[in-house]
């Protein structure tokens, strides 16, 4: 371990770890994250393509490509980008997660590096592609921990993050209505940590990135979530080295 600013809230890390076991029912505590992924992968395999200029018809569009996802949780993102060809690693700050991620992922015929820790203190070299989806408004550190993301990015790569807004909308239906209906768990969310559009493009500026694309998560009855050119609730961006 290095001494490198530390990002994690403990109490975050508590919260999330308590999940782990429930993190794979799509009907448990994690339910609208099994409804969020498929959106997010919709906005990610996009950028691949956009990026790399592959061919949009291939399965393996990540094949011989290293991907890193920071947040990972139980790995609901690692495994579909295991399936598009990436060598994965994932990293969350609860153990407890990791450890459910990994017993998943041998039980799905995966191979995927698990790892518990601090983002910014692990040494686990640089990848093609960084994820990072809904966890910089839980972290203590947001600059350091852009500047920790960015430094896992090779040259070329590509970095995909998500996030909450910080609207009256959010507040109202991600926090407020959410919780109470028990769509999330409560505790899940803390408003005044959600970031702006601006605000994260200008975090990525300071550490040497450049948005290339964002895409906002919208939900509507009878649609539920999908990609939209409102960013009002949650918000879905690509960016790579200036």
């Amino acid at each position: 371990m290095s001494d490198a600013t530390a990002t994690i809230r403990p109490e975050e890390a508590s919260h999330f770890g308590a999940l782990a076991a429930d993190w794979w029912d799509p009907k448990g505590s994690s339910a609208m994250l099994h409804r969020l992924n498929p959106v997010r992968l919709g906005f990610i395999r996009d950028a691949i393509d956009r990026h790399w200029g592959g061919d949009i018809r291939s399965a393996s569009p990540l094949a011989g490509k290293s991907a890193l996802d920071v947040g990972c949780g139980a790995g609901l993102l690692c495994e579909p980008l295991a399936r598009l060809g990436a060598e994965v690693t994932g990293v969350d700050a609860a153990p407890e997660n990791a450890a459910a991620a990994a017993t998943h992922a041998e039980a799905a015929g995966l191979d995927i590096r698990y790892m518990a820790g601090e983002i910014g203190a692990l040494d686990l070299g640089s990848f093609d592609l960084v994820t990072c989806m809904e966890v910089i408004e839980h972290v203590a550190d947001k600059p350091a921990f852009i500047a920790a993301l960015a430094g896992k990015l090779a040259d070329g790569g590509l970095l995909i993050l998500s996030t909450p807004n910080r609207t009256f909308a959010s507040r109202a239906l991600l926090v407020g209505a959410a919780e109470a209906v028990g769509a999330v768990p409560r505790g899940t969310h803390h408003w005044d940590d959600f970031v702006t559009p601006e605000e994260l493009d200008d975090l990525l500026g300071a550490a040497g990135l450049t948005v290339t694309a964002t895409q906002g998560i919208a939900w509507r009855p009878g649609k539920g979530l999908h990609l939209s050119d409102d960013t009002s609730l949650n918000y879905i961006l690509a960016a790579r080295r200036t």
